[in-house]
């Protein structure tokens, strides 16, 4: 825990002017609230006076708390908002390019997200369920704002045993349960756009696919139709050309195709599928395959995102109108694909293209961080650090000492949720708790609220940001303009005070059953989809337009950028760096649930056997993966149901930079973002590329350096 405020030495010496470098490596000392506050206020004034509002970055990007009103991002927004704006972030790492490309083929992308066809529709009708990424139920021990009960885990178990067929296609085996019943089909990453043309094709060329669908629903078949035969190219996107790329014996992709197409099949979509170099293909081109399976509307058919990416998917509860904490808005225009933070950082001025326009990277001076943490979710980590030299300034409100706190100026200690009120409810979960303060905060940490008050009190703005309101009225409030929304869409919820008698109420569960897409396909003219065409568009002549080289006007196989069937000389194996089973994302990794699944220390790499004789590998020894952008240490761990040439080692490990002069860019506790690669996935949607990425791995011959992950910096 972080007990004081704390500077770093160097910056509270020559602020500013401070040795950037040596950032991660200075010792910090402890200062008083308001010699802090005092601090920050001036140097967002430098900032301000000097550079304008858009040289500040707000970031909290990334989970932060349940609670509706201690909701990081939403406190740092406002209060940057009091002071005049920020650079802001568009779009997620979680599935940017979807974002950017489900609206031209659907006109919204979150309208679907929220309202995919529920478990109980798939029970009753569902005979085949094929999973582009599988269904990880690790995935499905979370929701964003909170889950109350893990239904995604209980219905994925009923309904394999109620006779349900599910195919899991991923390179991994664990992907999806191991029940018998299960078909693994051990693809080759980032080859699924192959795979699924093909089996477009083979619906095609036996006249398996639903022609009266498509002329009613959906616009852009013809166009897209001489690409699929190959009357462009010369390619016919056949089951035998996809089976030299995605490595899936053709008559199996032909067999799977019919099976398809003589069941009501689900096709489920991991969000995972995004973050590889064209990200946008595979969405759009599972849609096209579910057009042209003609389900789409249908009880327990079509398609849907993420069942296998978090609880709360396929949920049957009631929508409840949240109230946010007001945010005010932003006068400054500037902003960044989110994922493009380094290229920001190291290219500041530089034109980039994102989702049909041009804009330019604003100059960043100063990065004010709370709730995220960047050395966690984002690429090559390298090269973010040499972005981070570029900053006059880093303030970041932590908890504990993580990369981000040691690698920034300025750290003000935040409570836990734990050890402040608040009310936990979301739009995905039925549930909606009270959460009392379990705990008095730890020493002198104080919620983000009372630090930016005490910050907008030394920029005379105590009374904008605040609105005259304590915590407990804020969320009074907040629960009771949610309390009338949610009257005014028909759902009766307690009063507030019964609420925080009672502790937790859940929401009725609905009537009706959620069927994506049902209203669209009873009656499309009366119920049009938000595109141009008011059809599902199977050819965006909009995205054709845009005339992006890696991003065409419909569903297209391009290589990526580093993958098993291109160069692979030097790094001949496929990093999948999925998420954890131990922890949400990199929260709590020091705690002890974490530790115990480690590897005398390090994060575990699974790696098939045949790659670990290639290589001289035992299972639990201590091995080093590498590629050109950087290395990590972990604990090996040899797993028949990873295909070969693949290795898979989750994200989540604490940045811990080596301190061995010429390894500096090594990660020793086993960081894979050290290794991937920081590219947008394309001029569209410019998310990450996570997925596409080559290494090599080998025994560690040297005595592996003593962690400091969970160790603060040196305090003076």
């Amino acid at each position: 825990r972080i007990s004081s405020p704390m500077v770093r030495k160097s910056w509270l010496d020559k602020g500013f002017k401070s040795n950037r470098a040596r950032r991660g490596k200075d010792p910090f000392i402890k200062i008083d609230w308001d010699e802090a506050s005092e601090l920050v206020s001036n140097e967002l004034s430098r900032i301000k006076n000097f550079y304008g509002n858009q040289a500040i970055y707000g970031g909290s990007y990334g989970w932060a708390s349940a609670g509706r009103f201690h909701h990081a991002q939403s406190q740092l927004h406002r209060f940057l908002n009091c002071i005049g704006g920020y650079t802001s972030s568009k779009h997620t790492y979680s599935f940017a390019a979807a974002e950017a490309i489900v609206p031209h083929i659907l006109g919204s992308f979150r309208d679907f997200l929220d309202t995919c066809t529920s478990w109980s529709s798939i029970r009753r009708d569902t005979k085949l369920f094929v999973c582009f990424g599988g269904i990880p139920l690790k995935n499905g021990q979370i929701s964003q704002g909170g889950t109350g009960n893990h239904y995604q885990k209980s219905n994925l178990n009923k309904s394999i045993n109620e006779g349900i067929k599910f195919v899991n296609i991923s390179p991994i085996r664990s992907d999806l349960s191991d029940h018998s019943s299960v078909q693994w089909i051990s693809i080759r990453p980032n080859t699924d756009t192959a795979l699924m043309l093909a089996l477009a094709h083979t619906l095609y060329s036996e006249d398996l696919f639903d022609k009266n669908f498509i002329k009613k629903y959906t616009t852009g078949f013809d166009s897209f139709l001489p690409y699929l035969l190959g009357k462009n190219d010369g390619i016919v996107k056949s089951a035998q050309w996809a089976s030299q790329i995605t490595d899936i014996d053709a008559q199996s992709i032909i067999l799977l195709a019919r099976k398809m197409s003589e069941n009501r099949t689900m096709i489920s979509l991991s969000w995972s599928l995004t973050r590889q170099d064209h990200g946008e293909q595979p969405i759009w081109a599972g849609i096209m395959l579910a057009c042209m399976l003609g389900q789409i509307g249908l009880s327990g058919g079509g398609f849907g995102f993420g069942y296998s990416a978090t609880n709360y998917i396929g949920g049957d509860f009631t929508v409840l109108p949240c109230q946010s904490l007001p945010q005010g808005e932003n006068s400054v225009k500037s902003f960044i694909p989110v994922a493009r933070i380094s290229e920001m950082l190291l290219k500041p001025n530089k034109e980039f293209h994102f989702n049909g326009k041009k804009y330019n990277y604003p100059e960043i001076k100063l990065m004010y961080w709370a709730g995220g943490n960047p050395f966690h979710h984002h690429q090559d980590l390298n090269r973010l650090l040499k972005g981070w030299e570029r900053l006059d300034t880093i303030i970041s409100h932590e908890w504990c000492w993580n990369s981000l706190a040691k690698y920034s100026d300025i750290v003000l200690p935040c409570t836990t949720p734990l050890e402040r009120e608040d009310i936990g409810m979301t739009p995905r979960d039925p549930y909606v708790i009270s959460m009392a303060k379990a705990k008095e905060p730890f020493k002198n940490s104080l919620n983000d609220f009372e630090i930016f008050t005490k910050i907008a009190e030394k920029l005379g703005l105590k009374s904008k940001f605040t609105g005259n309101r304590s915590e407990l009225e804020w969320q009074k409030w907040l629960y009771k303009q949610t309390k009338e929304k949610a009257g005014s869409a028909g759902i009766k919820i307690p009063s507030y005070e019964v609420f925080r008698s009672k502790k937790w109420f859940k929401l009725p569960s609905p009537k009706k059953r959620t069927i994506m897409l049902e209203s669209f396909r009873e009656d499309p003219k009366k119920n049009p989809l938000q595109t141009p065409s008011g059809k599902i568009e199977i050819f965006s002549s909009t995205v054709a337009n845009f005339r992006y080289e890696d991003c065409p006007g419909h569903p297209t196989w391009m290589e990526p950028v580093e993958w098993l069937g291109g160069d692979k000389k030097s790094f001949p194996l496929h990093l999948i760096s999925n998420q954890p089973k131990t922890k949400l994302h990199s929260q709590l990794d020091h705690g002890s649930h974490s530790r115990a699944h480690k590897i005398n220390g390090r994060e575990p790499v699974k790696i098939n056997p045949t790659d670990a004789r290639k290589r001289g590998i035992k299972n639990g020894e201590i091995v080093r993966l590498f590629n050109k952008r950087g290395s990590c240490l972990a604990g090996a761990i040899i797993d028949k149901n990873i295909r070969t040439g693949v290795v898979q080692i989750s994200t989540g490990a604490w940045y811990d930079r080596s301190r061995k002069t010429g390894e500096e860019t090594m990660c020793v506790h086993g960081n894979p973002n050290v290794l991937t690669i920081d590219k947008g996935t394309s001029n569209l949607g410019q998310g990450p590329s996570a997925h596409s990425c080559l290494i090599e791995i080998e025994r560690y011959q040297n005595s592996p350096e003593e962690l400091k992950a969970f160790s603060p910096p040196e305090i003076i």
